[in-house]
């Protein structure tokens, strides 16, 4: 467990919240809204992460006082931040009471190159020519390892030069510098900007400076620093001069028109209302950023907790959530980015047919706690819904084809011959274990899309098969999940709980039974899991389990809206009692609400609660994960991708419909 001491420390450099983010798929990184960069991912977005630290600030004048870091509103910095429209490049202005130069930062990682690119603008703003001396300082922890790594300064590249293993990164800039430091305390060197020339050092940091001269009032001066990666010095170096070989300008051009071209590619927002069209394009532009250039892997956010001191982690790929947003790129008309996807999802498979919880890029099993049965069943599904988008492609299905037999085979022998439900796995919240009625839902609508599959392939004995469990599971659900007293779905059936929430349970009437597991260990199992929670929509939206306009379906969802509408702020939370981060309502599940309402065709309700999106962006246009219950302020995980692609999909549903 990381000390309290060490957390704090880590926080202040690197907060649980972001700002903003910026890449090119292959180079992620996380900036708040003073223009610090907190982390940098690369040659993938989940993983390694490779900064610890990296400041940016002036001197004026060579005056005592040391270096004013410009990233820092503590110092009495001011700043002004968003990204430049219709790109991931995230600009910000900063300025100082009192204080003569002010600057801009832009930030950008270049389209297929290993380049992360921050352009300065020094304006002096005062009355009287100034010597403006700018400093950078960075310390890396290459491959999220404290250990083992060097820092130097070339000085035929004009560069510094951190390096760890197989990964380096050269820092360099389109001016030559005037004064360097390789490790050896540089960090307090850089804060009295009097770096001392050492050129080698087995530490992660280093700093240097540039001197512009007699700045006239009004004059502006450029600087641009580039952070180039490589396998190894040389790739590092090479890239680096690359970068150096053009001007800041070309670039940036490239980088406008690279995105330019992204958006141009998408099918437009169908709204007109320029606030629903804005986060629609802005929800497509941090989209692409979560799935990883090389392999397709869709991501869940950027990391923001590595120590795990208050969650599992983020930068992951989790099948439903991937399932989500991949029917999201296909409403968008982005379908190539679906079928990488799913390309990569072959790699992930278990040789027994399963999907685990949650992998890495490369496909290797990530932390996880155990198997949720819906994560393999939503890639079944969304599978088939990029199949239907796609045109049928006879070259997707075969490709696919052995992963969906042995997918489908998999959730078949899975199913609990008591219940006709899936057996017992964690739920979608990866909180609790049960037969889950969501989960239920989720295969129910694997094995109708592996049936699909299986007609297309000439294969009526498995459609047949997998269709008979699949509407076995339809009646088990109907049969065993009703709950008539809360007028609602069960959450589940059979629910593993602690000894003490067991013995308190039958002490108030419920129903449960205790067995005995491996090593004469006790299972503590209740009969039902009565909590209303928000996935219960899943039943019908997107699953199709049960009709939008079924009795029961009506008023579980209106149980849901009446229970989860947060009561401050609105919004809709996951489910009843929910203590993670709070309780706070969150964005994937006030649309997913908004998803049901129309096609209810309560279209007036599906409007409010996209507007609770639309209003609950963050300050750069983003979506986050949960909204503070209290203040209405973001709460938690910036961007959550699921987030943006719900918006997405809750956009082109009242569009269908006409309501847009």
């Amino acid at each position: 467990m990381i000390s309290q001491e060490r957390l704090q420390d880590h926080l202040r450099k690197k907060p649980y919240l972001v700002d903003a983010i910026a890449g090119n798929s292959a180079m992620l990184a996380s900036l708040g809204n003073t223009g610090r960069l907190y982390r940098l991912w690369w040659p993938h977005i989940d993983f390694p992460q490779h900064v610890d630290e990296i400041r940016t600030g002036l001197l004026l004048d060579r005056t005592p006082g040391g270096v004013s870091w410009f990233d820092e509103a503590e110092a009495g910095w001011q700043h002004k931040a968003g990204y430049v429209p219709h790109t991931n490049a995230y600009r910000v202005s900063a300025s100082r009471p009192e204080y003569p130069v002010k600057v801009e930062q832009t930030d950008y990682a270049v389209p297929g190159q290993p380049l992360f690119v921050r352009a300065y603008r020094l304006t002096n703003d005062g009355n009287e020519a100034r010597n403006i001396t700018f400093y950078y300082y960075g310390s890396f922890r290459i491959a999220e390892n404290e250990l083992y790594a060097t820092t130097e300064f070339r000085g035929e590249q004009d560069a510094l030069l951190h390096h760890r293993h197989q990964y380096a990164f050269a820092i360099g800039s389109s001016h030559e510098c005037a004064g360097y430091q390789a490790g050896s305390g540089a960090w307090h060197a850089a804060a009295n900007g009097e770096l001392n020339g050492n050129e080698i050092d087995m530490q992660p940091d280093g700093a240097m400076f540039w001197t512009f001269a007699n700045v006239a009032p009004g004059q502006t001066v450029e600087l641009t620093i580039y952070i180039a990666a490589g396998h190894g010095r040389n790739e590092a170096l090479s890239a680096l001069a690359e970068a150096k070989s053009r001007p800041q300008s070309a670039w940036y051009d490239d980088t406008v028109s690279y995105w330019a071209n992204y958006l141009a590619a998408a099918a437009p927002c169908p709204s007109n209302d320029p606030a629903i069209a804005e986060l629609y394009e802005r929800s497509l532009l941090a989209m692409k950023l979560m799935a990883d250039e090389e392999t397709g892997t869709i991501v869940a956010a950027p990391e923001f907790d590595e120590n795990f001191s208050r969650c599992g982690g983020y930068a992951y790929s989790w099948g439903r959530d991937a399932a989500f947003v991949t029917t999201a790129f296909n409403k968008a008309g982005l379908g190539s980015l679906s079928e990488k996807f799913y390309e990569w999802a072959l790699s992930a498979q278990d040789p027994d047919g399963s999907w685990q919880q949650r992998h890495y890029h490369d496909g290797r099993l990530a932390p996880h706690w155990g198997l949720q049965i819906d994560e393999g069943s939503s890639l079944l599904w969304g599978m088939w819904d990029y199949y239907v988008y796609s045109g049928e492609q006879q070259s997707f299905l075969d490709r696919v084809w052995p992963a969906v037999e042995k997918g489908a085979a998999f959730l078949v022998s899975y199913i609990d011959q008591e219940t006709g439900l899936p057996k017992p796995s964690r739920d979608l919240w990866e909180e609790r274990e049960a037969e889950h009625t969501y989960s239920a839902a989720a295969v129910f609508g694997g094995l109708q899309a592996a049936a699909s599959f299986a007609r297309r392939q000439g294969r009526e004995d498995l459609a047949t098969e997998w269709e008979q469990v699949a509407r076995k599971i339809a009646e088990s659900i109907e049969e065993l999940c009703w709950n008539d007293e809360r007028s609602s779905y069960y959450r589940g059936v059979k629910l593993t709980v602690s000894k003490g929430e067991y013995e308190a349970a039958i002490e108030r009437g419920e129903a449960g039974h205790v067995f005995q597991r491996n090593k004469g260990y006790w299972k503590h199992v209740l009969e039902v899991d009565p909590i209303v929670d928000i996935s219960l929509l899943g039943l019908s939206v997107p699953f199709g389990v049960v009709a939008v306009d079924s009795p029961r379906m009506v008023q579980t969802a209106d149980a849901i809206e009446r229970l989860l509408t947060s009561p401050k702020v609105g919004g809709i939370k996951r489910y009843e009692n929910d203590n993670y981060i709070g309780g706070n309502p969150w964005i994937l599940t006030t649309l997913w609400l908004s998803h049901y309402r129309t096609l209810q065709g309560r279209y007036e309700d599906a409007r409010k609660l996209l507007d609770y999106a639309v209003k609950h962006v963050t300050p750069s246009g983003l979506l986050p994960e949960q909204v503070d219950q209290n203040t209405g302020e973001t709460a938690w995980v910036v961007p959550l991708t699921w987030s943006h692609a719900m918006y997405i999909l809750a956009v082109h549903l009242l569009a269908e419909k006409g309501q847009l």
